[in-house]
């Protein structure tokens, strides 16, 4: 299973490490307030991120995740992002 590290560098952006099978991806992701609100349920940014990249993670493999996005683009890649995150928090 992947470790996720998240790391808050302010202004709502966080840069997300991702070690798996002895290697590392690193990503930078910005969380928008309504975003956190209306995917969340009352959690943190860090368990949306979290949960975010498990949720990629079950669908492609690290090294195809952006490098740099907003949360909010997942759901154009994935149209069942916003139905299916809750799974994951």
């Amino acid at each position: 299973m992947a470790q996720i590290e998240i790391e808050s560098i302010g202004d709502g952006r966080y840069r997300v490490t991702v070690d798996e099978s002895g290697s590392r991806s690193s990503h930078e992701v910005t969380v928008q307030s309504d975003d956190l609100q209306r995917l969340a349920d009352d959690r943190s940014a860090v368990d949306l991120i979290e949960a975010s990249f498990r949720f990629l993670l079950d669908r492609e493999p690290k090294e195809s995740i952006m490098k740099r996005f907003d949360l909010s683009v997942i759901s154009r890649y994935f149209p069942e992002y916003p139905d299916r995150i809750g799974d994951y928090l």
